[in-house]
């Protein structure tokens, strides 16, 4: 690699490790007097002594999964902000979960991600995720900028628009999910719209399936993927295609066994846990939900990072419809809005290359035939699906008995 975004990039492993490990006593104390969450987990810990992986793995773990229930007790962050940072904006999230941003350059660090995709100063980037109430959109856009490019805040939809800023505009590059950049290159074709100008991508938010790297290769798009969060901004990137994901400077992350604070071997799937090192937003051994495990050695283009596999799973039921988070708790909501509904199990599926969600409820046979009389009303369910999840959705309507007794609120079948 001739070039990086930060020089800490090509630092040596032992290095960044050994910096990494003695800024942590510091800043768990500092995070300790700032942050009430912090307060409380610390509050019998010695932190003066945590200078290990090895001790830092004795430090309880907070679970994305908790925040709907901790925020609700302590608005609007549950107390892992710092009291003495004022956020510029405060995101919501599905869930709802709340997120803070600060309009410092690169607050979200995926200047990184955009450098190593190619984004280079002076070019125009069409952003395509949405602006609207979660920080997607501006997550994107703080990358971006941090590269020296033109940011075009186009926000998902509207794709006939979309083509006509495209057109005029030229932006060299794209942002957003895989399955929107599908999209407009699907109708562009149809319509002999051209979008030749844009040669780059980086996706996030969904799988860049081999089905959707082909239509990108064909159509002369270089695509590279970024894993990053509403709550931490960039966790890890692609550096060179094929060769997983390098883990971001200024975080420590482990992976974790599901529902404890082990650490798995290198190699076993785990949960993605990060430490991240910001001072307005601490976040301390927080459990992401998603499954991921560490690669073996270090990238061939040169970032000496540890490196993990990508997106592998989920620890819990939670999953991302069109790069957005379903969380069992918004469809226990929409069965509660329904007293005609008994169970609800949300199946989502993937079909040309388009994420879909239908929401399947169990009824008596009695009601299931008296749909035409209003005995259950499934335009009024979906209706409430999309007021809660944000997302458009089918309603199947099953029989009573139908829907196994397993536990199982959202099935991904992807």
């Amino acid at each position: 690699m001739n070039s990086v975004y930060d020089p800490n990039e090509l630092q040596s492993p032992t290095q960044r490790e050994g910096d990494l490990l003695a800024r942590l006593p510091t800043f768990l104390a500092y995070a300790k007097q700032e942050c009430d969450h912090y307060r409380h987990i610390l509050n019998d810990i010695d932190v003066t002594a945590i200078s290990s992986r090895q001790v830092l793995a004795s430090v309880p773990v907070t679970r994305k999964s908790d925040l709907i229930g901790l925020q609700a007790k302590n608005m609007p962050f549950a107390g892992l902000n710092a009291s003495s940072s004022t956020p510029d904006r405060i995101f919501q999230s599905p869930g709802p979960i709340f997120e803070p941003e600060h309009d410092s350059k690169d607050w979200w660090r995926m200047g990184a991600a955009f450098y190593a995709a190619g984004f280079r100063a002076g070019e125009r980037v069409q952003n395509c995720l949405s602006y609207h109430l979660s920080p997607g959109g501006f997550i994107m856009d703080s990358g971006a900028k941090a590269c020296g490019c033109s940011v075009i805040p186009a926000g998902p939809g509207q794709t006939e628009q979309q083509l006509d800023i495209i057109e005029h505009l030229r932006p060299q590059g794209y942002c957003g999910t895989p399955s929107f950049l599908n999209i407009l290159l699907q109708k562009a074709k149809e319509q002999g719209r051209d979008i030749s100008s844009i040669n780059k991508a980086l996706v996030s938010g969904e799988a860049l399936t081999p089905p959707l790297q082909a239509a990108f290769k064909a159509a002369g798009i270089s695509v590279s993927q970024a894993y990053a969060t509403a709550d931490i901004g960039l966790i890890a990137y692609e550096a060179c295609p094929g060769s997983g994901l390098v883990i971001a400077e200024d975080i420590l992350v482990e992976i974790v066994r599901p529902g404890s604070q082990e650490v798995v071997a290198d190699g076993e799937i785990g949960e993605v846990v990060v430490t991240s090192f910001n001072p307005d937003y601490p976040l301390i051994r927080f459990a992401t939900g998603d499954l991921s495990s560490i690669m073996p050695g270090l990238s061939p283009c040169g970032t000496t990072n540890m490196r993990i596999r990508g997106w592998q799973g989920r620890a819990d039921q939670t999953t991302k419809v069109k790069g957005m988070f379903i969380h069992p708790e918004q469809v226990e909501r929409i069965r509660l809005s329904h007293s005609e509904v008994a169970k609800v199990r949300l199946v989502v599926t993937n079909i040309d290359n388009r994420d879909q969600m239908t929401l399947h409820c169990e009824v008596s046979d009695a009601e299931r035939n008296d749909i035409e009389s209003n005995g259950v009303d499934m335009t009024r369910i979906a209706q409430t699906m999309k007021d809660i999840t944000k997302l458009t959705g089918y309603v199947e309507l099953v029989s009573a008995g139908s829907l196994r007794d397993d536990g199982i609120v959202i099935e991904d079948l992807r």
